[in-house]
């Protein structure tokens, strides 16, 4: 366990105009802030593209490779009303139509409850029915023959980047495209998040290419990022020290490339904080790496060691938020506190579309 702490402390003011809405027009465009972690004082402020700069050849770079699903939904309730679904997975093997999910609409959830979901421009159509009520809001939908729900899926973006309705405008449908883009890393390719790891939506071919040619590999790990990411740290989840659970896969040729690395004198630096779960998930006491794959609970905030990670990319995160502590964890709390102000100050983007920091 880590020592206690008190989350309040980890609030900040964030006007409303730092939220990045859209990405920039270029993914590698974004401004960097480097903060060195032995002092625990911001350096320099660069851009994303000046990364093969920033690193040592010899590092290794570390990607989370999980493929955000089309899992947000929009239709309206039989008896009229407007509904949404944020579709969390399959309700286990052989179950292609029930559906673990988040449903919004006005009145009460109940089971057989039934509703009607379509893609953006109104077809095709779905069915649903709510089958089962859970614990934490989640419902079970029972989905009607016909397609996917995900074919009718958008970009499941989280709330604090606003969007228009279900309207079907050219406007939205442009929107629309550039979120099913940019919502996206260029290196994703197993299915199964319900969020972005937001680090990861900074690289592109170009810049990849030129850290390789800089001499700094890159290795792969998988972390599903879950509803959870959303959702405020609750009082029990930091009574019982553990997060939401995360589906992950750290692949043997992962843990070979950090093992080599580290013998051969080279950094290990996480590419967000979904990558930095993966591995510290899969450390032994001494910083051996397990591969390996199953769910990870792993809480880490302030007074936590990091057993293989060195440094350490990532967007800048929600006031109080598990993402937060992961950071402060990393770097101190004073540190990132006072390097979030600056940011704030400096005009700084935040969030999923934001801008980045690099601690190393």
């Amino acid at each position: 366990m880590g020592q206690p702490f008190d989350l309040d402390a980890f609030g900040f003011d964030l006007p409303a105009d730092r939220i990045a809405q859209r990405p920039l027009a270029e993914r590698d465009a974004s401004r960097l802030m480097v903060v060195d972690r032995g002092r625990g004082q911001v350096v320099a402020d660069r851009c994303v593209r000046d990364l093969p700069d920033l690193l040592r050849p010899g590092d290794l770079l570390v990607v989370n490779t999980t493929r955000v699903l089309s899992a947000r939904l929009r239709g309206r309730k039989a008896s009229g009303g407007r509904a949404e679904a944020l579709l969390l997975g399959a309700e286990g093997p052989g179950e292609a139509r029930r559906f673990r999910a988040l449903v919004q609409s006005r009145g009460r959830l109940r089971p057989g409850l039934l509703f009607e979901f379509a893609a953006p421009g109104g077809r095709p159509r779905l069915e649903a029915e709510i089958a089962e009520l859970h614990p934490g809001g989640e419902v079970t939908l029972a989905f009607g023959p016909g397609p996917s729900p995900y074919a009718l899926g958008e970009a499941p973006l989280p709330p604090y980047i606003r969007r228009p309705g279900a309207e079907e405008t050219p406007a939205a449908a442009e929107v629309r495209a550039l979120d099913a883009e940019r919502y996206q890393t260029v290196f994703a390719t197993e299915p199964g998040a319900v969020a972005a790891p937001t680090a990861g939506l900074h690289m592109t071919p170009a810049l990849l290419a030129a850290l390789e040619g800089r001499g700094i590999r890159r290795a792969e790990v998988v972390l599903h990022v879950g509803p959870g990411t959303f959702r405020p740290l609750r009082a029990e989840d930091i009574a019982r020290g553990k997060l939401h659970a995360e589906t992950y896969c750290l692949p043997q040729a992962t843990a070979d490339a950090v093992a080599a690395t580290r013998a051969e004198g080279g950094r290990i630096i996480a590419l967000g904080t979904t990558s930095t779960r993966v591995l510290e998930s899969c450390a032994d006491a001494g910083g051996g790496l397990s591969a390996g794959s199953g769910q990870t609970e792993l809480f880490i905030r302030p007074g936590q060691p990091f057993r293989v990670v060195d440094g350490l990319m990532t967007n800048f995160h929600l006031p109080r938020s598990s993402l937060l502590l992961l950071v402060a964890a990393f770097v101190g709390t004073e540190p990132i506190l006072a390097a979030y102000r600056r940011a704030v100050d400096a005009g700084y983007r935040f969030y999923s579309y934001g801008d980045a920091m690099l601690i190393v």
